[in-house]
């Protein structure tokens, strides 16, 4: 489990975020065992709305689909949630605990993502002591409706200029916000590790199909 497990590489290439509400009556642990059947490759839970007991609950449900299917579980914001899980990441964003103090709680052995969003951002992730990130999260590409709060829209130029720079710091990155099966193959061309999709295969109808769908565009 984690990076420094010479057993297991981190697969960013189809990332789902869930989305508590958008799994609807459905639920988050059976949309996500039908979204690794489709073909996604890390999962992270994410529901800012839930009590901590709640996120805890649908945690372990959801840690319980992805044993033994290689798919990695990363618990949004919640360093705390993540170590009680035993998940194997957490994503950061840049208002949550920062991630030096996350790799201490944490240790080495779980995988980190941080949100960064500008070059200024970006700058200092790359000046954090190596492994303490093992990837970035972008965006948001291009206007979405999953996160009301979320930054302007980067753009594929610039979202391709903030991969350069973070793989010339050896960090991979995931892309995010808006990104469904007519724009993902651009995204991916920008030299990114992986796309991250919320509304792309939260609340569709059959979430096996549309993550096969965004699977063939990323291959």
């Amino acid at each position: 489990m984690g990076p420094n497990n010479p057993d297991r590489s981190l697969d960013l290439s189809l990332y789902l975020v869930t989305d508590t509400a958008l799994c609807g009556p459905r639920g988050v642990a059976a949309t996500v065992r039908e979204a690794v059947a489709g073909g996604v490759s890390a999962v992270q839970l994410r529901d800012p709305g839930a009590t901590t007991r709640d996120l805890l609950r649908t945690g372990a449900q959801v840690r319980e689909v992805l044993a033994g299917t290689g798919v990695p579980l990363f618990v949004n914001d919640r360093a705390d949630v993540a170590h009680a899980l035993g998940a194997d990441g957490v994503h950061l964003g840049q208002s949550d605990l920062p991630p030096e103090h996350a790799r201490d709680l944490l240790g080495p052995r779980v995988w980190i993502g941080l949100s960064a969003h500008t070059s200024g951002q970006l700058d200092r992730a790359l000046a954090l002591p190596r492994g303490t990130v093992n990837y970035l999260g972008v965006g948001p590409v291009f206007p979405q409706a999953t996160k009301p709060d979320a930054a302007s829209p980067l753009g594929l130029a610039f979202l391709a200029e903030l991969v350069a720079t973070a793989a010339a710091g050896g960090l991979p990155s995931v892309a995010i916000g808006g990104i469904g099966p007519d724009n993902a193959a651009a995204v991916r061309a920008t030299g990114v590790a992986g796309i991250a999709v919320v509304s792309a295969v939260c609340g569709r109808p059959d979430p096996a199909a549309a993550a096969r769908v965004l699977r063939t565009e990323v291959r």
